[in-house]
């Protein structure tokens, strides 16, 4: 592998993984996110009455459809940045959510893990519209 230059590309051309490339991934990926986030609303809700684990399930909910609508389009569902990182990114986000309520504090250390889910999940967002 060659050292980078001040010519090579921050991102890079070749595509991240076959789940990069493939709306068929992408929209499984965001069927099985939209499933889990009802599955844990429903616990949420019901077993545990915790707004903070709602978030975390309603993110996942989101970023499934999200991933799904992005599966159906020609231009996006190949896109190379951006399912990845909505899936990755949302589901860092949702699953340390989810990981510190029902820690009930013994996994608060995993509290600052939350904003880079966050981030990751805007970038995907935001790399739709550049």
């Amino acid at each position: 592998m060659s050292e980078p230059s001040s010519l090579t590309p921050l991102i890079s051309t070749r595509p991240l993984s076959r789940f990069s490339t493939n709306p068929s991934v992408l929209w499984r990926t965001g069927a099985l996110f939209v499933a889990a986030g009802i599955l844990t609303s429903a616990f949420g809700s019901h077993a545990l009455q915790s707004t903070a684990f709602l978030t975390g399930s309603h993110y996942a909910i989101f970023n499934g459809l999200g991933l799904c609508i992005i599966s159906l389009h020609p231009r996006f569902g190949t896109h190379r940045f951006a399912g990845p990182a909505i899936a990755v990114g949302g589901f860092i986000f949702s699953v340390t959510i989810m990981a510190v309520v029902l820690g009930r504090g013994l996994l608060s250390g995993l509290g600052p893990v939350i904003p880079l889910g966050a981030v990751i999940m805007a970038a995907g967002y935001i790399s739709l519209a550049i």
